[in-house]
């Protein structure tokens, strides 16, 4: 399956072009849900949400629907990562498992400033677990540092089964390689002066990525950094973050409409 979403749902400068001007702000989740298939929720990275709150989130959208969650950014700051142990749990016991079959997977954000030390960042690959509650969980590591651009961090990521995020935008290393049972990508060159966010030519070049993930494989245009990973079918998130962000829901809603079509 591949879903495509957003990052969040409350930015005033959707309403009126997103969200009907007259639409509640208490519904605006509920709609956006019915637009997108998926929504990366950011604001657990900058403070810790209330079980109240994901089981909120959880009632307001469809059966089948998916949000990704932002790890808190105590968890990902840590001067030593491999110590951050209590941090990883402090986040997980806030609530995110209230969000039942509708959570997807979780998203850490390395800062920019973070290069790679495979001890220290094997160490905190064995921090994140594997199951909540009984229920599987899923990572993703998003790295913002040229130094991780290296096969062995690959063989490290394949071996935990967490996936590299692949970012496309300026100054963001971009890691294509499939490294978990999932791919999840946060595309950030949407552009006001496009109403689509993205020109057709690149949403059909996504379009194309996104199927070329699911099969397995990677994208023959996206350079790898390892050998290929087993071939087999594979979930895919797609996210339209930042860039322009007034264009981020018509950017994936145009993405959308390209994979149901088979554009």
């Amino acid at each position: 399956m591949i879903r495509v979403g957003v990052g969040g749902w409350s930015f005033e400068p959707w309403r009126g072009g997103f969200y009907p001007e007259d639409l509640p702000h208490a519904q605006e989740l509920a709609y956006a849900c019915r637009h997108v298939t998926a929504i990366e929720i950011n604001s657990t990275f900058y403070r810790t949400q209330s079980r109240a709150s994901f089981a909120k989130w959880r009632d307001a959208a469809p059966e089948g629907f998916v949000f990704c969650v932002k790890a808190h950014r105590a968890a990902v700051s840590a001067r030593a990562l491999a110590e951050a142990g209590d941090k990883v749990e402090y986040f997980l016991s806030s609530g995110v498992a209230e969000l039942g079959d509708k959570l997807g997977p979780l998203l850490w954000q390395l800062p920019p400033h973070k290069p790679f030390d495979p001890a220290e960042i094997g160490a905190f690959l064995k921090l994140l677990p594997k199951q909540r509650n009984g229920r599987p969980l899923r990572h993703a590591l998003e790295i913002r540092h040229e130094s991780f651009l290296d096969a062995k961090f690959i063989a490290m990521l394949r071996e935990e089964n967490v996936a590299a995020v692949h970012v496309d935008g300026e100054g963001h290393p971009a890691i294509a390689d499939v490294t978990a049972d999932f791919v999840y990508a946060r595309l950030r060159r949407t552009r006001e002066d496009c109403a689509t966010g993205y020109a057709a030519k690149a949403l059909g070049l996504w379009a194309k990525r996104a199927r070329s993930w699911q099969s397995g494989a990677t994208p023959a245009d996206l350079r790898s950094l390892a050998p290929p990973a087993e071939k087999r079918p594979r979930d895919v998130f797609v996210f339209m973050i930042d860039g322009a962000k007034v264009r981020a829901p018509a950017a994936a809603m145009a993405l959308i409409e390209r994979l149901d079509s088979g554009q």
